[in-house]
């Protein structure tokens, strides 16, 4: 049977008021969805800042900075929230500080502990400049002023003309080219991985391209220029061992193939 006028109006109303309440109904879902979100974050962040606070703080590596030195070189303390403490950020605060670290990593241990492990540089030699004396590692970095005492067991390098000095960062030289640092630093490993450091008098770079290292009193090394030191090195162990008790002289191993001996 057909609908009346007045029933298809009554459904046409019914209709429209469903869909009325249904498009209420999704605003009021949308509008919620962004506040539930909110409130979930503001909630993460709470429990975060409350259960990840840093309650043990461990050093391992160290000798010549105390613990207390490094974590206040890093600038964290107990009470620091660990989720979110930025390790990067530390890190660089503890090479700028701290010229003896060559090397530190930070491990989170949830919930509230961090390990930092260092790595220290060692001092290998010094720098005569004048009246001072500036320790380096084998890299040529720059740690400071040699304390009373310190370069006792240490490389002594002469006649280097340096840039200027900051404490931290690779030695320079004062025509600004990298050869010569280069060519310290390879003489300084090498010296180094083969035992020789101890019985170095002094490693003379009066000519930057050909320095000379005066070893144990009786022997001067002309090294020749920057190339082969490996096997110059290589070379040159090999001629302290057939030198008798008592020989002194020049080694010179500036050709790169051979070393000649000339006895004083």
């Amino acid at each position: 049977m057909a609908k009346t006028w007045r029933e298809r109006l009554s459904l046409s109303a019914f209709a429209d008021e469903q869909q009325e309440e249904y498009l209420r109904a999704r605003r009021r879902r949308g509008f919620s969805r962004p506040l539930i979100f909110v409130v979930v974050v503001v909630a993460s962040i709470f429990l975060l800042s409350l259960f990840f606070r840093v309650e043990e703080i461990r050093v391992q590596g160290n000798t010549h900075y105390t613990d207390e030195e490094i974590i206040r070189a890093i600038d964290i303390e107990e009470g620091d929230n660990l989720f979110f403490f930025d390790r990067f950020a530390a890190i660089s605060r503890v090479f700028s500080k701290l010229p003896y670290i060559e090397e530190v990593t930070l491990k989170r241990a949830l919930p509230n502990r961090i390990t930092i492990t260092v790595r220290e540089s060692t001092a290998l030699a010094y720098l005569i400049l004048g009246d001072e004396e500036w320790t380096m590692d084998h890299h040529c970095k720059i740690l400071g002023k040699a304390a009373e005492g310190e370069t006792d067991l240490l490389v002594p390098i002469v006649n280097f003309d340096p840039g200027t000095l900051f404490i931290g960062e690779r030695l320079t030289a004062a025509s600004g080219e990298a050869a010569p640092v280069d060519y310290l630093e390879e003489i300084l490993v090498q010296l180094e991985g083969r035992g020789l450091t101890q019985n170095i008098d002094r490693i003379n770079f009066e000519n930057p391209t050909s320095p000379e290292i005066v070893y144990n009193g009786r022997f001067t090394f002309v090294m020749g220029g920057y190339a082969q030191v490996d096997h110059k090195f290589a070379m040159l162990s090999g001629v302290l061992e057939t030198l008798k008790e008592g020989d002194m002289g020049v080694v010179n191993l500036s050709d790169g193939r051979t070393a000649r001996f000339s006895p004083n």
